[in-house]
């Protein structure tokens, strides 16, 4: 339900040319069920001479409701058309989660 609805508003804020939402959540120590941690890739010409800050903030703005009440974490990939092209409409797989327990240490 909340993949559906960020694609939803994803698409109307940016009729983006391609979109990916993945839901990551699983890879994640979360609830089974939750949908708390996305991947997304949106390809749009609405980003054409914005820098990747712009970029990111536009879609936090889109998703504001949905990272208000409850999604933990956005892994945003966003291109312009140009740019997807180029990379030759791949992008590169997530980090494997890395914990985030008050009791987890990172070295």
């Amino acid at each position: 339900m909340v993949r559906q609805e960020i694609e939803i508003k994803l698409q109307a804020a940016f009729q983006p040319s391609h979109l990916e939402v993945i839901d990551e959540s699983y890879r994640h120590n979360v609830p089974a069920g939750s949908e708390s941690h996305f991947k997304i890739i949106v390809v749009s010409n609405e980003f054409v001479e914005q820098r990747m800050l712009s970029r990111h903030r536009l879609v936090y703005g889109a998703l504001a409701k949905e990272l208000e009440e409850g999604v933990h974490a956005l892994a945003l990939h966003t291109y312009t058309e140009k740019e997807w092209s180029e990379l030759g409409d791949t992008v590169l797989a997530s980090p494997a989660c890395r914990g985030g327990s008050a009791s987890t240490s990172i070295l």
